[in-house]
């Protein structure tokens, strides 16, 4: 981890493989909230690390205003709550559980689509008889 204090735009896009278009956007929904120098923004280690949250809570499927809720419930406490804990393992489970059902959506749909494609093999065969 870096040993720098502030950050600008770029560095925080570079290093998270971002658009700055996109790091503008999380600070839109209230995501981020970096200090101002004029039109500068200056980005903090905290900010960065929430940053990193968000990509984080991106990749586990939790929507911006999911993330945004957790955020909320941190900023509401000291170093966070068992709130925010039970919050945070409430939607884990529940993401949990739309995967289980995508998967099994996925496994159907792929034993209908070889049922289509054995029915178009056996009718090609009457065709060429």
């Amino acid at each position: 981890m870096t040993e720098q204090s502030t950050f600008s735009i770029s560095e925080l896009a570079a290093e998270f493989d971002l658009t700055t278009r996109s790091i503008r956007f999380y600070e839109d929904h209230q995501l981020l909230n970096p200090a101002r120098r004029g039109q500068t923004r200056i980005y903090s280690r905290q900010d960065r690390v929430q940053l990193k949250l968000i990509l984080r809570g991106k990749r586990l499927g939790f929507s911006l205003l999911e993330i945004k809720e957790l955020f909320d419930l941190w900023d509401a406490t000291e170093g966070g709550s068992e709130k925010q804990l039970r919050l945070l393992q409430a939607k884990i489970a529940e993401r949990k559980v739309a995967l289980e059902q995508q998967q099994q959506d996925i496994k159907m749909l792929q034993l209908e689509l070889d049922n289509a494609q054995n029915r178009c093999i056996e009718a090609l065969k009457e065709l060429q008889k």
